[in-house]
């Protein structure tokens, strides 16, 4: 994506042509297990939607550039005057940051990355990344430059990182007219575009709401990085146990769940296919010791998987469950993993939500229903 693809003007076409190629795809591709007539479109906010940005530095004479490169063209950089995707904080902070790194040589020198971190009340966190050793001749100005931009700051080398201020910010997402803050720590996973991640949030939230029972249900979710979904879901299930393998991320899911005041969520820091052989009794784990598995009624299930979407034990996993949330990013391994759930699962919704506008991107968001 270059700033010239982002015209307001086109982008409800644009979102139309992707949610039609995606029909194509998906009616071409399941012969028995059809997509419902009606299927629910989040449009993202056509300007400023992008609360994360991550920009190349080019240096040319004593002057630094925000630069990006288009795929297949690594040596070829375009310079960046302007980035309309961007949030109106990265918008504010882009221009006035730029100059005071050309003003200021220890800056500058040898800075190969900057990356924006911010939120929709304005909270903003900056990384600076460079091909050399940082001491005190950076330290100093750097601290100046937090002062004048108000914001956190960040300065990585090789491995090196220098933390000035905070190394997280705090988001307010708005879902079903309630708010839930979310910390979104550096170099941690997010969801890029707020907006559509709280439309997708209370699509789940609906579709939960709709199939199980507050006081009978259990949820088990796989994936759940720092929480985003288990915070805003939680509400609806009598418990549920999510898992996820990163320190990281589980490090801030327990902040969330804390912050939100949380007290029916259980996390477990382990991967899916060992969760997998928990729960088929293959083998014992000692992060488990604590938690009875067989004192949960499991009637739902939440994936959000990585791209290359879920392995076979985890599919195997799924199949008994009554409903399965399947939340993905990348239609194509969704499609294979349908095919494998087609004799258990029908869909009984499902959902599209335009979180990369003018890209050929879409999430999906996808409820399986068992057999009678």
């Amino acid at each position: 994506m270059t700033t010239t693809t982002i015209n307001p003007d086109n982008y409800q076409q644009q979102l139309e042509d992707k949610v039609s190629a995606l029909r194509q795809q998906f009616g071409d591709a399941l012969s028995e297990q059809a997509l419902p007539s009606e299927i629910d479109i989040f449009a993202s906010p056509p300007l400023h939607y992008r609360m994360r940005a991550e920009f190349r530095i080019w240096h040319e004479g004593d002057t630094c550039h925000y630069a990006m490169y288009r795929q297949g063209e690594s040596n070829k950089p375009y310079i960046i005057d302007d980035f309309p995707a961007g949030s109106p904080t990265i918008g504010k902070l882009m221009p006035a940051l730029l100059a005071k790194l050309n003003a200021n040589n220890d800056l500058k020198r040898r800075l190969f990355c900057v990356e924006f971190l911010t939120t929709q009340s304005g909270e903003a966190l900056i990384t600076l990344i460079y091909h050399r050793p940082l001491d005190d001749s950076w330290r100093e100005p750097a601290t100046v430059l937090v002062e004048q931009l108000g914001c956190g700051l960040i300065g990585r080398s090789r491995k090196v990182k220098i933390v000035l201020g905070l190394d997280y910010v705090l988001e307010q997402l708005n879902v079903a007219d309630q708010t839930y803050t979310y910390q979104q720590v550096e170099t941690g996973f997010t969801q890029p575009n707020a907006a559509i991640n709280e439309q997708m949030l209370g699509w789940a939230k609906r579709q939960c709401r709709q199939y199980n029972s507050v006081e009978q249900d259990d949820l088990l979710e796989l994936y759940c990085g720092n929480g985003n979904f288990t915070v805003a879901l939680a509400s609806e299930f009598r418990r549920v146990l999510a898992t996820e393998v990163s320190k990281l991320s589980v490090k801030s899911a327990l902040y969330n769940l804390s912050a939100n005041h949380i007290d029916n969520a259980t996390l477990v820091r382990m991967s899916s296919e060992e969760l997998s052989e928990a729960m088929a009794g293959v083998r014992p784990f000692r992060r488990l010791r604590e938690i009875d598995l067989n004192s949960y009624n499991f009637n739902s299930v939440l994936v959000d998987p990585p791209r290359a979407g879920l392995d076979d034990g985890t599919l195997g996993l799924l199949k008994p469950f009554e409903t399965i949330v399947y939340i993905s990013c990348n239609p194509e391994t969704l499609l294979n993993n349908l095919h494998s759930l087609n004799n258990t699962h029908y869909i009984a919704a499902f959902a599209v939500f335009d979180q990369f506008p003018y890209t050929p991107h879409l999430e999906c968001g996808v409820i399986l229903r068992k057999h009678s």
